[in-house]
């Protein structure tokens, strides 16, 4: 957008009413809405209310000064602390016994969401990933894969933006001989520009036990490596990596820590799970904080939900979450029976230990850690079907504003 094409303040000297028409506003009215639109540190404080990034691109659109208020780097820090970007929902597989294979993926809405969002939320609904896999979602975008007969696309599809169809990405890089990795996971993080895409790849070489790790970061439409690192314990990752700031955190095969690859220092480092904590592919899950130095754990043994923090050098049990004694939402005197928790995993969890996904049988289950909110969002009532991986969408951020001539892109964090 043209700066030429944003309007100018305008300042309203009529309301509607109830019936449809327009109201006066009376001087006194509009002289008090003068003084108040401006002033910058009244109006920081109106727009930082406005509660959605939808609102606040269009708060932007009124002219040169809001827009410089709400795309300010200092400003966008204090809207994310007080409106966290929302769950708006997660896209689930279901695998058929007939098709023999994934169906395409498909959009569940987290319901109810506010008015506000139900452009969103249609967009959401409507899009189509056809025979793409999604391998790694964040900040609103898919990486996916599509295989059909020898040929192998990868790309990212981004539901919200449509119209800009898919963004095709270059082959992998391969292993040496082109053997079959033992570890490989796509990872991101933001930036002020969008998103950085990381390709991890590990092999065993050299001596039995060595696993070399190879981090490629895409630019400009190539993998580039960006760092290698040996690590000499005997361990086989899974493929529930986190990054976080320069550092990759990956559970091992041990069942006993955490390796982490730093790729500022290209060096791995251990750290010990919590006492009398193993780590259990389908009942442990780590999550990304925003303290670039600190990292959660979900954990769930028995009947009960654990949260730890590691902080510094040390775990931090910060909640306990009794399941057998969570009342399920909308389901009066209903809780999760101790047959169900006995097969309870975990699907996916959110940043900053924000919520949990928890499968049991033909069942998904939300859980709110701070509201201490469960609720049951999903269940398969057909025989021959079952679902695979979900992946939960949450509200985009930071929110894209237009660009003025001249101007350097305005999203910066």
């Amino acid at each position: 957008m043209d700066a030429s094409e944003i309007p100018q303040c305008v300042h309203p000297e009529k309301k509607p009413r109830l019936d449809g028409e327009t109201q006066s506003l009376s001087p006194t009215l509009i002289v008090a809405a003068t003084k108040v639109l401006e002033d910058d540190n009244l109006l920081r404080e109106i727009i930082v209310r406005v509660g959605f990034p939808t609102t606040l691109v269009r708060a932007a659109l009124v002219c040169k000064r809001w827009l410089g208020h709400a795309s300010d780097p200092a400003f966008l820090r204090r809207f994310r602390k007080l409106h966290p970007p929302r769950l708006l929902g997660y896209y689930i597989y279901e695998w058929s016994v007939f098709s023999e294979g994934l169906d395409a993926p498909r959009f569940v809405p987290m319901l109810p969401q506010p008015a506000e969002l139900a452009t969103v939320m249609s967009s959401l609904s409507g899009y189509r990933f056809g025979a793409h896999k999604i391998m790694h979602c964040r900040g609103g975008s898919f990486f996916t894969r599509c295989c059909e007969g020898s040929k192998l696309t990868r790309g990212v599809h981004r539901p919200l933006c449509a119209e800009k169809g898919m963004e095709v990405f270059p082959p992998l890089p391969c292993v040496q001989d082109h053997k079959v990795p033992e570890f490989a996971a796509i990872l991101s993080k933001e930036e002020a520009n969008g998103l950085s895409y990381l390709y991890v790849l590990g092999e065993f070489t050299g001596e039995a036990g060595k696993l070399t790790t190879h981090v490629y970061m895409l630019q400009d439409g190539v993998w580039c490596l960006r760092t290698t690192a040996t690590c000499l314990h005997s361990v086989h990752f899974s493929r529930k990596a986190v990054f976080i700031s320069n550092k990759i955190y990956m559970p091992s095969k041990s069942s006993d820590d955490i390796i982490v690859l730093d790729m500022t220092t290209s060096s791995f480092s251990t750290i010990q799970l919590p006492q009398g904590v193993k780590y259990h592919y389908f009942k442990t899950m780590l999550s990304g904080a925003d303290d670039a130095s600190s990292v959660y754990l979900m954990h769930v043994m028995e009947f009960q939900l654990r949260i730890w923090l590691h902080k510094g050098d040390n775990w931090l049990l910060i909640d306990t979450i009794c399941l057998n004694e969570m009342p399920i939402l909308g389901m009066p005197g209903h809780t999760l029976e101790d047959e169900d928790i006995a097969r309870v995993v975990i699907s996916q969890v959110g940043d900053n230990g924000q919520f949990v996904f928890l499968r049991s049988g033909q069942c998904i289950f939300y859980l709110d850690i701070k509201c201490r909110i469960l609720r049951k969002v999903y269940e398969n009532r057909v025989n021959h079907q079952w679902f695979g991986d979900i992946h939960p969408f949450m509200m985009v951020w930071p929110p894209s504003f237009p660009a003025l001539e001249g101007d350097p892109a305005r999203n910066a964090m």
